[in-house]
C-alpha cells in the first residue's frame, strides 16, 4: 500500500505543464538511469544524499521525487524533504509505473549544460513576439521549470550564447530554429520527444500566428493578436514573458481539457417544445 505522501503517474500527468506543478527529483541510481536515460518532462536529476543543501535551493517549494519503482530512494527524499520543512511527496511505482503507462519522457542529452544551481540557460532574440514566448513557455513548463531566458540583441545572441554557456533559439543557423516549415516550437517538441496531443494541438496554432499562415488554426489570429498587444504594453521583455506565461497557460488548458465547449448567448434562454 502506498503511503499517504504517494502521487500516481495519472495524476501527476495532469500537473505537469501547468504553473502549479511541483519540482520533479530524479533520484534514481547511476545504474538505474543508465538502463534508460529519459526524464519524466521537467524533472532534474538529483543526489539523494546532498538533500540538505538541496532544501535551502528549493525554499520551501513543492516537490515530487521519483526513483526506479518508487521505494527508498525517493520515500526517503520526499521524507527528509519534508523534514527540512520542504513540501514533497514520491511518485507511486517510480519511473517504471510512469513509462509502462506510456506517459512522456524527453531526452536530456538534448538539453544545455546547466549551471551550479541546476538551471540551464537560453538565449534568443529581444522583442519577442510569438517563437520566442511560446519556446520560453514549453522549455519551463516542461523541460526545465527553473532555465534562465535571456534576451539580447540579434548581432549578440551567438556571442552571448558562447560567452555563456548558453542555447540560442529561434534565430538563423543554429540547431533551435525554423526548419522547412516547422517553426521553433515545433522542432523542439519533435526534438524532445514531447507527442503529447494538447501540445500537438497548440504547435499548429503557434505555427501559423508566427508564419504569417493564419488559414491553418481559427485560434492562431486571436493568439497574433494578444500576442502584439503584450508587446506593446511592456518595454521589459522578461516582464512580457511573464505575461505570455499566463496566455500560453492557457491556451494549453484549452487545447487539453476545453475544445469541445462552446459559448453562446444567452446561456439561460428556454428550449423550445
Amino acid at each position: 500500500m502506498p503511503a499517504p505522501n504517494a502521487i500516481s503517474s495519472e495524476k501527476l500527468a495532469r500537473i505537469i505543464g501547468t504553473p502549479r506543478a511541483p519540482l520533479l527529483l530524479d533520484v534514481r541510481s547511476e545504474e538505474d538511469f543508465a538502463t534508460d536515460p529519459r526524464l519524466l518532462p521537467g524533472s532534474i536529476r538529483t543526489d539523494d544524499r546532498d538533500l540538505a543543501a538541496l532544501a535551502v535551493q528549493l525554499g520551501g517549494q513543492t516537490s515530487i521525487a521519483v526513483c526506479q519503482a518508487g521505494h527508498r530512494r525517493s520515500q526517503g527524499t520526499a521524507a527528509i524533504l519534508r523534514a527540512e520543512s520542504c513540501p514533497s511527496e514520491y511518485l507511486e511505482g517510480g519511473f517504471e509505473a510512469w513509462r509502462t503507462a506510456g506517459l512522456p519522457l524527453i531526452d536530456p542529452a538534448k538539453l544545455p549544460a546547466r549551471d551550479a544551481q541546476g538551471r540551464t540557460t537560453w538565449v534568443t532574440r529581444s522583442r519577442p513576439k510569438i517563437d520566442r514566448i511560446a519556446c520560453p513557455w514549453l522549455i519551463r513548463r516542461f523541460l526545465d521549470p527553473r532555465a534562465i531566458i535571456l534576451f539580447v540583441a540579434p548581432a549578440e545572441v551567438i556571442g552571448v550564447a558562447e560567452r555563456y554557456n548558453a542555447a540560442p533559439f529561434d534565430i538563423e543557423g543554429v540547431f533551435w530554429s525554423h526548419r522547412g516549415e516547422l517553426c521553433t516550437f515545433d522542432v523542439m517538441l519533435a526534438e524532445f520527444g514531447l507527442s503529447i496531443p494538447a501540445l500537438a494541438r497548440l504547435a499548429t496554432i503557434v505555427r501559423s500566428a508566427d508564419t504569417a499562415r493564419l488559414d491553418l488554426a481559427p485560434e492562431a489570429a486571436g493568439l497574433l493578436a494578444a500576442s502584439l498587444g503584450l508587446s506593446r504594453m511592456f518595454s521589459d521583455d522578461l516582464e512580457q514573458l511573464e505575461a505570455g506565461m499566463l496566455l500560453y497557460d492557457a491556451f494549453y488548458r484549452w487545447a487539453r481539457d476545453a475544445t469541445d465547449e462552446t459559448h453562446t448567448w444567452p446561456t439561460n434562454k428556454p428550449k423550445a417544445d
